[in-house]
C-alpha cells in the first residue's frame, strides 16, 4: 500500500519513445501514470537532464543490459518531490526533494511528470540546493565517484589526468578529485575551456592541441601521471600511455563503438593497467556510498555545473538533437515540467 494524499487524473505527460531511430522518434503526449510498489515512491518531477546514453538508446545503437518497456519514457537523471510513499519505505517524507541516477530492470525513464522509483535508488537532496543546478551535475558527479573510486586507483596526491576536461563529466572529475585531495591536470582545446577547467580548481591545464602538448605535461609531471581518464567517444590509449608513470591506469568510460590503438610495448613495459566501468552495473547500495559524496560535495559548494540550455519537457526531441550536434553543446541540458 502506498500512503499519501495526491490526487490527480489518471494520465500524465511524458517523453517517450515507441520505437528507436533518430531525435524524431520522440513523442510527448499522454501515458498513464505510474503505480508505485510498496518499496517506491511516487515522485513529482521538478527536472530532468538527458545525457549521452540517453541518446545511444534512443537511436538503438546503445544495448542496455535491461528489456525496455514499450513504450519507454526517456532519461535516468532527475530531481523531484516525493508526493507518496509505499509501505515498506521509511526513510523518506512526503515533501522531500530527492535525486536519482538509476532506474530498476526493466522499469521506466523520468522524463515525465511522475515517476515511481524504488526508494532504494532514490537520494535525499540536501536543504537549500537549487534542484535545476543539482540535476544537472548528479549524473556526471556519480560517474566521478563510481570511476575514481573503482577503476582509478588514486591515492591522495596522485596526479589525476583528464583529457577533455570542460564537459560534464571532466568537470566533476575536476571538482571531486581535487576533494579526494588529487592533483587534478586538465586538457582541453580553447582559452575559455582552459579557463574554465581552472575556475574548477584544476591545478594544470593544457591545450591539447599544441604541438609540444606531452613535452608541456611531461615537464610538470617528469615521473609521469598517476591516472589517465579521457572523456571524449574516441579514448586515446597511445596518449594515456604516453604520460602515465610507472603502474600507472587508464580509466575507460564511454566509447563503446571506437576501436583504439593499444601501444602494447610500453604499455606493459611500464606496468600499466587499464580499468572500463559503467553506471549500469553499480549496485544500489554503491550508488548510496555515491549519493554521500555527491551531497557533501553540494553542501560545500563544490559542484558548479555549466547549464548550456533549459527547455520545457516538451522540447525533449530539440534536447537530443543538441545532444547529438556537431561540434558538441558545452555543458548540459536541463528540461523543467510546468506547475
Amino acid at each position: 500500500m502506498v500512503e499519501g494524499s495526491f490526487l490527480r487524473g489518471d494520465e500524465m505527460k511524458a517523453a517517450f519513445i515507441k520505437k528507436t531511430g533518430g531525435p524524431s522518434v520522440i513523442e510527448y503526449g499522454d501515458l498513464p501514470d505510474p503505480k508505485p510498489k510498496d518499496n517506491q515512491l511516487l515522485i513529482k518531477v521538478i527536472a530532468v537532464a538527458p545525457a549521452p546514453v540517453d541518446a545511444y538508446i534512443r537511436s538503438g545503437k546503445y544495448q542496455a543490459p535491461i528489456q525496455l518497456p514499450q513504450p519507454y519514457i526517456l532519461g535516468r537523471d532527475m530531481v523531484g518531490e516525493v508526493v507518496a510513499i509505499g509501505s515498506e519505505v521509511s526513510e523518506f517524507e512526503v515533501g522531500q526533494q530527492v535525486w536519482s541516477v538509476a532506474s530498476g530492470e526493466g522499469e521506466q525513464g523520468v522524463s515525465a511528470e511522475l515517476v515511481a522509483r524504488d526508494a532504494d535508488l532514490c537520494h535525499h537532496l540536501p536543504k537549500g540546493i537549487d534542484p535545476i543546478q543539482a540535476v544537472a551535475c548528479i549524473q556526471a558527479a556519480t560517474t566521478a565517484c563510481r570511476g575514481i573510486i573503482v577503476a582509478s586507483n588514486l591515492k591522495r596526491d596522485g596526479i589525476l589526468f583528464v583529457n577533455g576536461a570542460s564537459g560534464n563529466v571532466g568537470t566533476a572529475l575536476i571538482q571531486l578529485g581535487k576533494a579526494r585531495g588529487a592533483i587534478v591536470f586538465a586538457s582541453s582545446s580553447s582559452k575559455d575551456k582552459l579557463e574554465w577547467c581552472k575556475a574548477q580548481g584544476a591545478d594544470a591545464v593544457f591545450d591539447h592541441n599544441a604541438k609540444d602538448f606531452t613535452e608541456q605535461v611531461k615537464q610538470k609531471a617528469p615521473s609521469g601521471v598517476d591516472a589517465f581518464w579521457d572523456t571524449s567517444q574516441q579514448p586515446n590509449i597511445e596518449l594515456g600511455t604516453t604520460l602515465l608513470g610507472k603502474r600507472g591506469t587508464i580509466i575507460l568510460f564511454s566509447g563503446s563503438q571506437s576501436k583504439p590503438v593499444l601501444p602494447v610495448g610500453p604499455f606493459y613495459a611500464k606496468e600499466l593497467g587499464m580499468k572500463g566501468f559503467s553506471l549500469f552495473h553499480a549496485t544500489p547500495e554503491e550508488l548510496s556510498d555515491y549519493a554521500m559524496i555527491v551531497n557533501r560535495a553540494f553542501e560545500e559548494g563544490l559542484l558548479r555545473p555549466k547549464i548550456a540550455a533549459a527547455l520545457p519537457l516538451k522540447e525533449m526531441a530539440k534536447a537530443h538533437e543538441m545532444l547529438e550536434a556537431k561540434p558538441p553543446i558545452w555543458g548540459k541540458i536541463v528540461l523543467t515540467l510546468g506547475k
